[in-house]
C-alpha cells in the first residue's frame, strides 16, 4: 500500500499527520510512505528528514493523491470545510482517507466523500476502549491543548501563578478553576498545578474525583444528579437546559473566587454547554481570565469570542482554537503515532487493507464505504434511513 501525506491547508495548522519516525513503523506492513514537499516544514520536520528515513517527497498536491492508496491527514475535509473542498475532486473511488473529520458537527461533508467512493474513517471517533488507546487522536490533541491553555492564562495573568516568599512579603499563589476534568482539563490542573497555582475543578462525572485529587487539585462538589453524564465510550454527554441552569446558579460563587477559569467542556457533535454567564463573568475580581477550549464548538462561557480575545467586565475572556497546532512538533509526533497504529491496524501482514465491520474500532469510526455512508449516527445526522443488516 502506498500511503500519502499532503500537506495541510487549514487556515494556520502547522502539523503533520505523519513524521519522520512514522516511516518505519509503516514500513513493518509493508506500506510505502510519500509525503507532499514541505508538508512537515512547519512543525519542525522539513523534507530531508523524511527522505532520510525512507519517504519519497512528491512535489505536486494532484501526483500524491493519484499515487496513493490512502491519504492521511490531520485535518480533512469535515474539518477542513472550505479549503477541503479542493481536495474533493483528487479523491478516487477505492482510496482511503483517515482524518479528523469532523462527522457529527459536519455531517453534511460526509455524503460527497461518499459519492466519490471513498473510505473514510475519522479519528475523532476512535472508541475509548483499552484496544484503542493508541490509536486515540483526540485525547492526545486535548492533552496538547490543556496544557497550553493554562501557559495563556498564566502569560495573560495578572496574578503570578505560584507563592512567593519575597523581601516585600509572601506573594498569595493565584487561584485556577478548570470546569471539565477530561484529558484536556486533567492536563490543564497538573499543569497550573506545576506552575504553582491553588487549583480547583469541577465535572459533572463524579467519578472522576480520585483522578482530580490525584494531581493535587480539590473537587468541586454540587449537589446535582449525575446519573447518565458519561456515554459508553466515555465521553460527557448531553444533560439538558434545565440541568445546566441549576448549575450555573450553584457554580456563580466558586467562579467569583479564582482568578482563572478555564472551559474544557465539550459535548461530541453537539453545541458546548453554557456554563460562566455574563452575570458570573461580572462578579470575577477585575483582572481575571477566562481560558475556554470549547470555542470551536460555541463556548462554554457566554462571552467567548471563537479566535478572538475580549475583554468584559474588567475580565479578559480568551476563545483560542486549533490551539494543539500551536505546538505542532509534539502534537505531530501524538498524532502520528495515532495514525499509525490505527493504520497498523487497518493492513494485514502483507500491507493489504482489511476493514472489518465487526471490529469495535473499525466500526466506530467507519464513515463511508462503496459508495454509502455506513456511520449510524451520521446517516441519522443526515435523515437517512437506519442499513439494514450492516454491521456498523
Amino acid at each position: 500500500m502506498i500511503v500519502g501525506v499532503p500537506k495541510e491547508t487549514f487556515p494556520g495548522e502547522r502539523r503533520v499527520a505523519l513524521i519522520p519516525a512514522s516511516i518505519a513503523a509503516l514500513a513493518k506492513v509493508r506500506a510505502e510512505v510519500i509525503i507532499e514537499a514541505d508538508a512537515g516544514r512547519a512543525a519542525g520536520f522539513p523534507d530531508s528528514h523524511y527522505q532520510d528515513k525512507g519517504g519519497r517527497i512528491v512535489a505536486r498536491r494532484e501526483e500524491l493523491f493519484a499515487s496513493a492508496d490512502a491519504i492521511l491527514q490531520v485535518r480533512g475535509l469535515g474539518a477542513n470545510p472550505e479549503a477541503g473542498q479542493a481536495d474533493l475532486p483528487l479523491f478516487r473511488s477505492g482510496q482511503l482517507l483517515v482524518a479528523f473529520l469532523d462527522p457529527l458537527g459536519a455531517p453534511l461533508t460526509v455524503q460527497p466523500l461518499a459519492q466519490r467512493g471513498v473510505t473514510a474513517l475519522a479519528m475523532e471517533l476512535i472508541p475509548r476502549i483499552t484496544r484503542a488507546q493508541s490509536m486515540d487522536a483526540l485525547s492526545s490533541m486535548a492533552t496538547v491543548s490543556g496544557y497550553k491553555a493554562v501557559l495563556l492564562a498564566a502569560q495573560a495573568s495578572s496574578h503570578m501563578f505560584p507563592m512567593l516568599m519575597t523581601a516585600a512579603g509572601t506573594v498569595a499563589p493565584a487561584r485556577v478553576l478548570v470546569i471539565g476534568a477530561g484529558v484536556s482539563g486533567l492536563q490543564a490542573i497538573a499543569t497550573a498545578r506545576r506552575l504553582g497555582a491553588v487549583v480547583t475543578a469541577y465535572d459533572v462525572r463524579p467519578a472522576v474525583k480520585e483522578q482530580v485529587h490525584s494531581l493535587g487539585a480539590a473537587f468541586l462538589e454540587l449537589p446535582l444528579e449525575t446519573a447518565g453524564a458519561e456515554d459508553r465510550s466515555g465521553y460527557a454527554k448531553s444533560m439538558g437546559e434545565e440541568f445546566y441552569a441549576t448549575q450555573r446558579q450553584m457554580m456563580a460563587r466558586a467562579v467569583a473566587g479564582h482568578d482563572v477559569v478555564i472551559c474544557t467542556a465539550t459535548v461530541p457533535g453537539q453545541r458546548a454547554p453554557v456554563l460562566v454567564t455574563e452575570e458570573m463573568v461580572r462578579g470575577m475580581t477585575p483582572g481575571s481570565i477566562v481560558v475556554d477550549l470549547a470555542a470551536e464548538g460555541g463556548g462554554n462561557c457566554a462571552l467567548t469570542q471563537p479566535s478572538r480575545t475580549v475583554e468584559a467586565h474588567g475580565v479578559t475572556i480568551m476563545g483560542p482554537v486549533n490551539l494543539a497546532a500551536t505546538i505542532p512538533y509534539h502534537a505531530s509526533q501524538m498524532y502520528a503515532k495515532n495514525i499509525t497504529a490505527f493504520v497498523q491496524h487497518l493492513l494485514d501482514k502483507e500491507g493489504a487493507l482489511q476493514i472489518r465491520p465487526e471490529d469495535e474500532i473499525v466500526s466506530g469510526t467507519l464513515l463511508t464505504r462503496a459508495g454509502d455512508v455506513v456511520h449510524p449516527r451520521v446517516r441519522e445526522l443526515l435523515g437517512l434511513p437506519a442499513l439494514i443488516g450492516s454491521a456498523t
